[in-house]
């Protein structure tokens, strides 16, 4: 190396230890505010986790990033510091659908940091009794894919809690083959029902006599696959890591862009984000009677609240009998989403708020 070089590149060098001192004295000195902020919380006995100023403080320093940093990297640098800020506040506990390395555990840690406490559940059903019963503050649940659509197991189980959605992360889901076995003397491919969906074209051409077994998720996938004879699993590549089973193929999703929706349930609901960044959830049912629901979205209409999101669910209490799952772009606390649930409740058997959350981007 040049001595001209090295020189130059000792300076440089030096700059960045300088700066790394101050950033370290800086993060300290955010996180004794959050030791603070996280007494007073306490002493209110108030909510730690808060949606919406986590997505202010996020769109704060993104407006005040010139660059080269790109915000994605900024986005993924500063959950870590707000994931160790609530861990100086009070030490929560995340439920989420297991077991390790499914995308619902990666949708977990994208949302809370390294910081917190994961708790591994058997179901989705398991995921909101643990936070029903205080076994966990929140629970992280898959609600919709950009592929397949919504995940019906999450919103049959919207129908009874009391919980709300508190937040919501999007996660670009890449799927893997995993085995032991080589491709063409696998015989069983196991894996999440949605994740079987997302492949189905690829696993027709590549595998078309294997049998495709649902499993409960796209880890437990793998754990099958690392013990059967024949056996493969389709689950995201950290699964093969975790687990150490060899990849087959990678990015075996039919969509290039495929993205799945999770939801963050709470005990309590999450308060306004302001500047028209919050989406509300809700559960509705219907007369059997002509235009019911024609009249059930005027509200909406009227008001020029955009619904981003309306599907149906059969009720289970009686044949034929259906929900409606609706998203509207506002909070419940609007004055204009207020009035449009007011309308609503005069028309409709039910009308089940299920939380309004920051809109989370990708």
């Amino acid at each position: 190396m040049k001595p001209d070089l090295k020189q130059e590149l000792a300076q440089i060098r030096a700059g960045i230890d300088a700066l790394d001192q101050k950033a370290v004295k800086l993060l300290n000195a955010r996180l004794k505010l959050a030791q603070k902020i996280g007494e007073l919380k306490r002493g209110a006995r108030t909510r730690i986790y808060v949606a919406e100023r986590e997505a202010d403080v996020l769109r704060r320093v993104q407006a005040a990033n010139p660059g080269p940093l790109k915000p994605a990297a900024l986005q993924a640098i500063y959950r870590e510091i707000m994931s160790a800020a609530i861990a100086l506040e009070k030490p929560l506990v995340i439920a989420y659908l297991g077991p390790e390395a499914t995308n619902t555990h990666q949708a977990a840690l994208k949302k809370f940091g390294a910081s917190v406490d994961y708790r591994p559940m058997q179901s989705l059903a398991d995921v909101f009794a643990a936070v029903e019963k205080d076994e966990a503050d929140y629970g992280v649940v898959p609600v919709e894919n950009s592929t397949e659509g919504s995940v019906r197991d999450s919103l049959d189980l919207f129908v009874e809690t009391p919980l709300k959605i508190v937040a919501e992360v999007q996660l670009s889901i890449d799927h893997a083959l995993i085995s032991r076995t080589p491709l063409e003397k696998i015989k069983k491919v196991y894996s999440k029902d949605q994740a079987l969906a997302q492949c189905r074209r690829w696993l027709q051409r590549h595998l078309p006599h294997a049998q495709l077994i649902d499993v409960d998720s796209t880890a437990l996938g793998v754990m099958h696959a690392a013990k059967e004879k024949g056996a493969a699993a389709v689950a995201p590549p950290l699964a093969a890591e975790r687990y150490g089973v060899p990849i087959q193929a990678n990015h075996i999703q039919d969509q290039k862009n495929n993205t799945s929706r999770f939801g963050i349930l709470g005990r309590e609901p999450s308060g306004q984000s302001g500047k028209g960044n919050d989406k509300t959830s809700l559960l509705v049912s219907l007369h059997h009677e002509p235009g019911a629901l024609l009249r059930a979205l005027q509200p909406f209409d009227k008001r020029k609240l955009n619904l981003t999101r309306i599907e149906s669910r059969p009720s289970r209490l009686r044949p034929w009998d259906y929900i409606f799952f609706l998203d509207v772009a506002g909070h419940h606390d609007d004055p204009a989403m207020q009035e449009a649930l007011k309308s609503l409740r005069r028309q409709c058997p039910l009308v089940k708020w299920l939380g309004s959350y920051p809109v989370a981007r990708r």
